[in-house]
């Protein structure tokens, strides 16, 4: 309701990442210029619970709790608006209330997740946002009885644009629920309202596995389920479908592309032909969304490489952000124009394959030049987790400077570990010898962020700290 409030009279929405340190939410409200702050008293009193320092991170806003709004306005003027709201035709209500934009206007800023360094302020248009609902809605083929849960944060892409902006905009019923990690509160809530379509993480996926108060039956209504934001484990794919009967198609894409590019479908049967159009592929991210591009170069030269062979990832569409924040030099270092197109430089390596499903190798700041080789730390993780035959072992694999090789591998492990035994299962299996890590440390747990995603910033502060 604020959102779209605060969009109807011409206002730039910044939601903030409550999950974030008090740091980071003061240097993301000087630069987005934010003066008020629309909250709530019940919500402020669970941050302070989380010790979350209010004076000090909302010292510079005035903070407006919409209880004490509601408090202000009374019965006759309540009834009023909503004998207006209901009777009035909707362009007397916009010339009433609203304030006109223009399709490039910046709608929201939002802050990058902030998983390898400073949060940067990302504008998104009207026209991304309106673009990316109406890609999202085809490619979901939504239904008239379609219900939306709605338990992501809106502060992070994937939640204000896919499930709080799709299903207002789109006249889709949704259900909210406040917090993601609540499986059985999230399950509950499917349940009771009989949700259609599920929008998740595999991180917050797989609390839904684990938890045995969540029943299947819980699931049932559910006909689609998709996971973005990271890197759908193939673990928690196979138990989810174990578990509830249900397949998990994953999808990709980033706060800068408003956020979604591409996603696996259920396949589909034409029946003039009798044949299957596949819409799926385990293993990849899908295909790029209606007026969605993907083009694969080369990281130095930008020269576009054939089917098959890994570069880094471009995505061109109606959905590219408008830059970043009062940062026009980065701006033009992550967005470039090729043949006519705007192109988002995602710093992911990944190939197409002929039919044009995209795979994702990782990211390029997450390998580690060891003797002259590129180790994907991903890679390393993985290994190590089917290795000890522990698909759910939290850990982080970290590249640190290194005098004789350049650099080196710490692993950060929460949880018992034999460091020794480690190393030697990873030689009897194979394993290339660069891509075991130099040192293992025990950790009370891996730093993660509110979308859920492994903070890899912390992680790297905390293995140069051990």
């Amino acid at each position: 309701m604020a959102n779209l409030a605060a969009l109807l009279v011409g206002k730039q929405v910044v939601n903030l990442n409550y999950t974030a340190s008090s740091e980071a939410l003061v240097a993301g409200m000087r630069n987005a210029g934010v003066r008020h702050v629309i909250t709530s008293d019940r919500f402020l009193a669970k941050l302070q619970q989380r010790g979350i320092d209010l004076d000090t991170a909302f010292a510079e806003a005035t903070l407006h709790p919409m209880e004490g709004l509601r408090a202000e306005i009374g019965k006759a003027e309540a009834l009023a608006l909503l004998g207006i709201g209901s009777l009035l035709p909707a362009g007397v209500l916009l010339w009433l209330f609203g304030r006109p934009g223009r399709p490039d206007d910046t709608a929201a800023i939002l802050f990058s997740s902030g998983s390898e360094g400073t949060p940067k302020g990302i504008e998104l248009s009207h026209r991304n946002i309106m673009a990316n609902v109406r890609q999202i809605s085809d490619v979901l083929n939504t239904e008239p009885d379609d219900l939306i849960l709605a338990n992501l944060p809106p502060f992070h892409a994937f939640g204000l644009t896919v499930t709080t902006f799709l299903p207002l905009l789109e006249g889709i019923p949704m259900v909210c629920h406040p917090d993601p990690t609540d499986a059985v509160g999230t399950a509950k809530a499917i349940a009771r309202y009989r949700a259609t379509v599920l929008c998740s993480t595999s991180t917050f996926l797989r609390l839904y596995i684990r938890n045995q108060r969540v029943h299947p039956l819980m699931l049932q209504s559910v006909r689609v389920v998709v996971a973005g934001a990271e890197r759908l484990a193939p673990e928690v794919r196979d138990a989810f479908a174990l578990k509830f009967n249900k397949p998990i198609y994953e999808g990709y894409g980033a706060t800068e592309t408003t956020p979604v590019a591409s996603v696996n479908v259920p396949d589909a049967l034409e029946t003039e032909t009798w044949k299957i159009q596949s819409g799926s592929r385990p293993g990849t991210v899908g295909l790029p969304l209606p007026g969605t591009s993907f083009r694969i170069v080369d990281p130095e030269t930008l020269k576009t490489l054939p089917p098959g062979e890994d570069g880094l990832i471009l995505i061109g569409g109606v959905q590219v952000m408008k830059g970043y924040l009062n940062d026009p030099e980065k701006t033009a270092d992550a967005v470039v124009e090729l043949d006519g197109q705007r192109w988002y430089k995602t710093g992911d390596k990944g190939h197409l394959d002929p039919d044009g499903f995209l795979t994702i190798v990782d990211r390029y700041s997450r390998f580690a030049k060891l003797g002259g080789e590129m180790i994907s730390l991903g890679a390393v993780e993985d290994q190590i987790r089917r290795i000890l035959g522990q698909p759910e072992l939290e850990l982080a694999a970290v590249n640190l400077p290194d005098e004789r090789k350049g650099e080196r591998i710490l692993l950060l492990v929460a949880g018992e570990i034999d460091a020794d035994g480690l190393r030697k299962q990873l030689l009897e299996a194979g394993v290339n010898p660069l891509g075991i890590p130099a040192e293992v440390v025990q950790v009370e747990g891996i730093p993660k962020l509110g979308s859920g995603k492994t903070d890899f910033g912390a992680a790297k502060r905390l293995a140069l700290a051990a």
